[in-house]
């Protein structure tokens, strides 16, 4: 009776999917390594697009899990943080190693929102491939182009696209075709699947939503789901009048005539960057149902050249929720998405014996096993218990224990081979974005590509309750600085600052600090992060002689400057917050802590620029837009180099305020904001009250979008998704207008409460940020006065 009752109270446990574990999970470490069997590859999409919820039908699928969680309830695996279960959002990257027939992926589920941009950041470094989510009913989204411009910049060039949601009133297979192409995404996004929205002819007339099946245009075969999600799969006859008399479908089918042109379409798309099948395809017969006679074991070695190439873009779709299209997306990404073998351009870094060298791509912090770093490894086999050197820092680490993470699992684990992704413990100095190599020749490694934060945009005050608490509120302030490079942490006249990418941002940090560290303190009042630009004073004056004292002895540093406003044309370094910081010869300098060698002279100088620009002497802002180039440096050489730190800090200080107050900036943000028609004339109104700008007002969402397509790529018709078609149309009580503007970010911040208030709770919104613009001399003043300089 006892332990029938133990057993139905942990079964009422919100945390169920602790007893969803089976037996299968070892296989990732029993089997035999093969670097060309691993698929390194991140879920990446804007939020609400259904990431966790494919990674769950994943999971299930690949016998992890015995049933999936649901976001709704809070019981997914790779959303396994309080604040994540109560908000029902992904808030940090989770890493999971799935076995599917005789691939590993190393699947790593990514947040949506923009606020959490670092966490996307930091997994794009490390992936090979990425599957791209785009919610069918909505298209491209504003995130959906912000997480495709991060993999552009890490070189993630192999992508599969997943159209999800496809069982939702209004999903549209056409719609989210156009809108890739629309949005420029890529120039040949390619179908390889398309979806049946019912095997029964009649429901397409009655604009049932749904999907019920899906059509494998390269295997050329038909997945039939039933209600609990399973799939039956049926070969399609290979010649046109036998798929006319086909039994998988009614006669009547309407997806019928469509099959033959899509498989023709596809394979001459694909021909076009392949000469091989191109030849191949000369040599058929005259006859259409020729395509059909090609087998998928010629199809896919070019498929999957063209993926790694970046040539076309292979588009699924599906429904996660319902796990539609799971195995089929699986079966695709371990064919076409590439191995770590594939993008390692030295063939020698895939053998055991070739010297360490592997990437910190994020540090994270748990309670019981302490700082975990996750790696992954580049060349070589990392083992426990060895010692590694930091080579962005020049810092000897000691490797304690490996770990295979399954989200808020770990398995231990004796090596990391050649391409693997998993965790260190023991590492104290090394941070998101460091290189580690082995100790022999370390010193020699050079850095790999450096993981950037996106500049912060918002900032609060930490007000600690007591004397007592300001300690520890400092320490796990800078602990969760640590965790997340995108958090920057510093104290103004006595005040300690936070700053983040938002202001959901901002509420994860505070309930984050709550309830991980356990400190007591207040938020003050939330406000943007404003830039100072260099004012047009004259410094040739000024001095460039620093002194001082240490230990009684007089010192004198000399540090020649050359501090210039960046042209309008001029990039800055992100680095260093838009500005550019060079040596006399022109070459960028790295801010300090990112120096190999952190007693180099110019690591300390950098320090004191670093410190210098994160506050001006002139309002206290950040400065931007700034070029500094140091053009000598004269110190006495038997003092430690550390001085020329607050050197450079004075020196550079007393050029920017001699140089003046320039222009003063303020981050905008991108809006696109969707009402009903009666209310798009007090939105627009609200707008320009709180100095937004109107780019454009689309048409209702009825009309057809304007096709911005190559004439080679198949666009299905719009009733292949039956509840968007005219009958659908039909049935519409409201006409839905899109507004999309640009607006400064202070004006915003509550933008949520007054949109319900403007349309009566029917209005959506999405933000993304828009980089920082200069203000108008009236705005300045009322800059300053809002930060008590006037």
């Amino acid at each position: 009776m006892i332990l029938r009752l133990a057993v139905a109270l942990r079964h009422r446990e919100p945390q169920t999917w602790l007893l969803r574990r089976v037996s299968f999970r070892p296989l990732t470490t029993q089997a035999k390594h093969d670097p060309s069997k691993l698929r390194n590859m991140a879920l990446v999409a804007h939020i609400d697009s259904g990431k966790t919820t494919l990674t769950e039908s994943i999971l299930l699928q690949s016998h992890y899990l015995s049933s999936a969680g649901s976001v709704d309830t809070g019981s997914t695996t790779t959303d396994f943080l309080p604040a994540e279960r109560e908000r029902g959002i992904t808030i940090q990257s989770a890493s999971i190693p799935v076995r599917w027939k005789d691939w590993t992926f190393n699947l790593i589920d990514t947040p949506g929102h923009a606020d959490f941009g670092m966490e996307v950041e930091s997994a794009s470094r490390v992936v090979d491939g990425a599957v791209v989510l785009i919610d069918a009913v909505e298209g491209v989204e504003a995130q959906t182009k912000g997480v495709w411009r991060q993999l552009d910049r890490y070189g993630v060039k192999s992508r599969i696209l997943f159209l999800n949601k496809l069982d939702r009133p209004g999903a549209s297979f056409r719609t989210s075709m156009l809108s890739v192409l629309a949005n420029q995404l890529h120039p040949r996004p390619m179908a390889i699947a398309l979806p049946v929205a019912s095997f029964n002819p009649q429901d397409y007339g009655r604009a049932e939503p749904g999907i019920q099946g899906l059509v494998d245009l390269v295997n050329w075969e038909v997945w039939r789901y039933d209600a609990e999600g399973r799939p039956s799969i049926y070969a399609l006859p290979r010649t046109k009048e036998e798929l006319e008399r086909t039994d998988v479908f009614p006669p009547e089918h309407p997806i019928l005539p469509h099959l033959l042109p899509a498989r023709i379409t596809m394979l001459d798309n694909l021909a076009q960057v392949s000469e091989t099948l191109f030849d191949m395809l000369l040599g058929l017969p005259e006859d259409p149902s020729a395509y059909l006679s090609v087998q998928s074991a010629d199809i896919m070695p070019h498929l999957r050249a063209a993926t790694l190439r970046n040539d076309v873009l292979p588009v699924l779709c599906g429904s996660a929720f319902k796990h539609i299209g799971t195995e089929l997306l699986m079966n695709y990404v371990g064919e076409l998405l590439p191995s770590p073998v594939d993008v390692e351009p030295n063939p020698k870094a895939v053998a055991a014996s070739a010297p360490l060298r592997m990437l910190a791509w994020k540090v994270g912090w748990d309670k019981r096993k302490g700082w975990m770093t996750f790696v992954r490894i580049y060349s070589g086999t990392l083992k426990s218990q060895s010692s590694v050197l930091n080579a962005s820092r020049n810092q000897r680490e000691k490797v304690s224990k490996l770990l295979l993470l399954y989200a808020a699992e770990a398995e231990e684990v004796d090596s990391l081979p050649f391409g693997s992704v998993g965790a260190v413990l023991g590492l104290k100095h090394t941070r998101t974005g460091d290189t580690l190599a082995s100790i022999a020749g370390g010193s020699n490694a050079s850095p790999l590509h450096d993981i950037i934060p996106p500049p912060p945009l918002m900032s609060v005050s930490v007000v600690p309750h007591s004397h007592a608490d300001l300690e520890p509120v400092e320490e796990a302030l800078n602990a969760l600085a640590r965790t997340d490079p995108s958090v920057r942490v510093e104290t103004h006249e006595g005040q300690l600052l936070v700053h983040g990418l938002g202001a959901l941002h901002l509420e994860i940090i505070e309930s984050r600090l709550r309830e991980e560290w356990n400190v007591n303190f207040e938020f003050g009042k939330r406000r943007v992060s404003f830039r100072e630009c260099l004012g047009m004073g004259d410094v040739s004056g000024v001095s460039n002689i620093w002194r001082t004292d240490i230990g009684g002895q007089p010192l004198q540093i000399k540090l020649d400057f050359s501090v210039t406003p960046l042209e309008d044309d001029e990039q800055g370094d992100p680095l260093w917050d838009g500005n550019l910081v060079l040596t006399a010869d022109g070459k960028f300098i790295p801010p300090g802590e990112l120096h190999a060698n952190t007693n180099d002279i110019l690591a300390h100088i950098a320090k004191g620029i670093s410190s210098t620009l994160s506050s001006s002497p002139n309002t206290t802002l950040a400065l931007s837009r700034a070029r500094i180039q140091l053009k000598q440096v004269d110190y006495p050489k038997e003092v430690h180099p550390s001085v020329l730190a607050g050197a450079s800090a004075a020196i550079l200080r007393k050029i920017i305020r001699a140089a003046g107050q320039g222009d003063l900036m303020e981050p905008y943000i991108r809006l696109k904001i969707t009402v009903d028609e009666g209310s798009v004339g007090r939105v627009v109104e609200d707008l320009g009250e709180h100095s937004g700008e109107v780019l454009d007002l689309d048409a209702a969402e009825e009309a057809e979008p304007e096709p911005f397509v190559e004439e080679d790529t198949y666009i299905p018709p719009q009733w292949l998704s039956p509840s968007t078609g005219k009958a659908a149309k039909a049935t519409s009580s409201r006409m839905k207008r899109t507004i999309l503007a640009v607006a400064p970010l202070s004006q915003m911040l509550d933008y949520s409460t007054r949109l319900r208030a403007l349309s009566g709770g029917h209005g959506l919104f999405q933000m993304e940020n828009d980089g920082f613009r200069r203000v108008s001399s009236q705005r300045a003043m009322d800059i300053l006065r809002e930060l008590g300089r006037l």
